[in-house]
């Protein structure tokens, strides 16, 4: 049973990050999919120090820890990845026994500019690193001009994307068979 954790660097929603890691999931046919919440308090170390790590971020890091792999899809905010997200991973730095480490992890993003946040996926990437989880290279997913990308159903349109998202969801799919 594969089970697949999609993390959606937006809130919105009717967020095209969201229909993305639904694309994604439907592509890699987990056993069992969720999605992770990122409604997470503003990271604060006085907060953490009076109350400890708060119960929202306990639930996303169980559901890290419980997922075979995971996917991440961020849109681009000022060429980096959504403060949500860094958010979420910073909270995550802060939980006992590193829950991404040597967890498998595609990158997608969705945007609304020509680059289709690929900005945002090496900032991601950046960010990604001091939790040590096994990011796949490539291929890069980004969806461009993302607010017509999607059909009536959340279902990408374009076939080259398609093709690329499937690619790299068949490597995700490797990569948890070769570590099982």
């Amino acid at each position: 049973m594969t089970k697949l954790l999609g993390i959606s660097g937006a809130l919105r929603k009717a967020s095209t990050n969201t229909k993305l890691v639904h694309e994604a999931a439907r592509l890699f046919e987990p056993s069992s999919f969720e999605i992770g919440n990122l409604r997470l308090p503003l990271y604060d170390g006085d907060l953490e120090s009076e109350k400890g790590i708060p119960p929202e971020v306990i639930t996303l890091t169980d559901q890290i820890k419980a997922a075979d792999a995971i996917v991440i899809s961020t849109p681009e905010y000022n060429g980096n990845l959504s403060g949500v997200l860094k958010n979420a991973l910073d909270w995550i730095s802060r939980v006992e026994g590193k829950p991404l480490a040597g967890k498998p992890v595609a990158v997608l993003s969705a945007a609304g500019g020509r680059s289709g946040g690929t900005g945002a996926q090496v900032s991601l990437r950046t960010c990604l690193t001091p939790l040590f989880p096994r990011v796949l290279p490539g291929p890069v997913v980004g969806i461009a001009a993302s607010h017509a990308a999607f059909d009536e159903n959340g279902r990408l349109k374009d076939e080259a994307a398609i093709g690329f998202l499937t690619t790299l969801m068949q490597a995700l799919r490797a990569e948890v068979e070769r570590l099982a």
